[in-house]
């Protein structure tokens, strides 16, 4: 907005030009939500073109006039696929549009040597939030939001009192919407510095690796993995999709591991996510087994 010559901080919205937003047609439904939160409507949302992984299609950017905000994906919700950042970010920024990423789980693929070519590309967003609870296995309630333009968080979220330091002095509530809230990071620094980065990729790297093992081990018993598994997400379907509710329902009786459903292109699927630390080759053995074991006897 302040491209557009307008003031949010001192205006706010009413009158402002108009905002676009452009997202993925994968796109999260956080993302949604986010925009009636501001209160832009979902009347503005534009769904861009994507491929059969779920990633914005590279030439599926339109050209861009007046205020806009590009959301790209980190890791799709289902199929684990990256929009390609490194395509798509020149173009937008070259049109003056803010590039945010959702960065939830796969933005982590940088910590990878062996994945960090997944999410190449990312780093020239304007902004990017990404998720503590899943990768890094701290609580809920550990998100991170990054922002390129220090000065422009700061504009945004700062406030003066009397009874508050002065400019001298950097206070967090200048950079976060709370004046006060618990040490939120502290959970996150423990674990940034418990892992340190060759454990942080090796975490990443042994998830991504887990993901395949079960993803070969399904396709070898003679079921059908229906993303292309270059993170940590699989998507499996068991035939139609009352057989493959039935066999997500068993795994849940059985009780051998969780596995949740999801729809994929107007398909019934399970959906395996690999994100903890604690699990094991065993680990993923099993509920491979228990998995093949109760397709077999629902058959």
């Amino acid at each position: 907005m302040e491209r557009s010559g307008w003031d949010v901080e001192e205006d706010g919205l009413f009158g402002a030009p108009p905002i676009s937003i452009l997202v993925g047609g994968e796109g999260h439904a956080a993302l949604l939500k986010a925009v009636r939160m501001l209160g832009l409507g979902e009347g503005r949302v534009q769904a861009l073109d994507v491929d059969d992984q779920g990633a914005i299609k590279p030439d599926a950017l339109p050209e861009i006039q007046g205020p806009t905000i590009l959301c790209l994906q980190a890791g799709n919700v289902n199929s684990g696929a990256l929009d390609p950042a490194k395509t798509l970010i020149p173009l937008a920024r070259a049109q003056d549009a803010w590039v945010h990423v959702d960065g939830a789980f796969g933005i982590w693929a940088k910590a990878s040597p062996a994945r960090a070519y997944l999410a190449e590309g990312f780093e020239l967003a304007d902004s990017l939030a990404v998720d503590g609870h899943k990768w890094l296995n701290v609580p809920y309630d550990s998100g991170i939001t990054l922002v390129r333009d220090a000065a422009t968080l700061c504009s945004a979220m700062s406030v003066k009192a009397a009874y508050l330091p002065g400019d001298n002095v950097r206070e967090p509530y200048d950079y976060t919407p709370e004046c006060s809230r618990r040490l939120r990071a502290a959970e996150i620094w423990a674990a940034l510095a418990c892992l340190g980065r060759d454990g942080l990729a090796e975490l990443v790297e042994t998830c991504c690796r887990h993901a395949t093992m079960m993803a070969e081990g399904l396709i070898e018993s003679g079921f059908e993995v229906l993303n292309e598994v270059n993170l940590n997400q699989v998507m499996v379907s068991f035939g139609d999709a009352k057989r493959t509710r039935q066999i997500i329902t068993a795994l849940h009786q059985d009780g051998t591991a969780w596995c949740g459903g999801t729809e994929w292109h107007g398909r019934a699927a399970m959906r395996i996510s690999f994100s903890s630390h604690a699990t094991r080759d065993d680990d993923v053995h099993r509920t491979l087994d228990a998995i093949i074991r109760l397709a077999r006897s629902n058959s």
